[in-house]
């Protein structure tokens, strides 16, 4: 019996010499240690949640109705705007413009040319006007003298008109002589005004 605790004794002493005799295991161990600490630690601890912010309070845009253009009116093409006007509204624009005479004559003067054709020009774009030629004078002279030099004025503005290519039956002449000056006044220049050849649209 004594011999049998003896050797288990010397059994234990060996083994504790081996134990502590290897530093090898004793690293292994403590290794162990500390990764089951850790391991317990990390399970332990409690995962904070963090609470997000609240998100930011939008405002609400007011709602912007949609207001719609009106429509355009459709565009009138010149020969409406034309026919909308009436004979007074052509007249005040003056399409067809005055001559003018020398005194005491009644032929076309040359710078009356250009603006008799320009004239023609027009009446023959718009083919239903018809046009009245008015013959006038000057205060000079007694009136039945200048009735009939306004007759030959606005005679021979007819006949132009005509060798350009007017139709007859779209002109009519009438002869005021002095008595529609276009300028009142007694002096050479109300007389060269006075001394014209004017027009009326009377139809269109």
């Amino acid at each position: 019996m004594y011999i049998i605790v003896q050797e288990r004794q010397v059994f234990a002493r060996k083994g504790e010499i081996n134990i502590q005799g290897d530093p090898m295991k004793k690293i292994l161990i403590l290794s162990l240690s500390c990764l089951l600490v850790l391991s317990f630690l990390v399970s332990c601890r409690k995962k904070v949640e963090e609470t997000p912010p609240p998100p930011p309070q939008v405002k609400e845009q007011p709602k912007v109705e949609k207001v719609e253009k009106p429509a355009a009116p459709p565009r009138l093409t010149e020969e409406e705007i034309f026919q909308k006007k009436s004979l007074e509204e052509l007249n005040a624009e003056k399409p067809v413009q005055l001559i003018f005479f020398d005194f005491d004559k009644y032929d076309i003067r040359e710078d009356a040319k250009s603006v008799l054709q320009n004239n023609a020009t027009y009446l023959k774009k718009w083919a239903s006007v018809k046009v009245l030629i008015e013959g006038h004078c000057d205060e000079r002279g007694t009136e039945q003298y200048n009735l009939a030099l306004g007759e030959k004025r606005a005679k021979s503005t007819y006949d132009f008109f005509v060798s350009l290519g007017i139709s007859p039956d779209r002109l009519k002449t009438i002869s005021y002589g002095k008595s529609q000056p276009m300028d009142t006044a007694s002096n050479e220049i109300a007389w060269q005004k006075n001394r014209r050849a004017q027009f009326t649209i009377i139809e269109k």
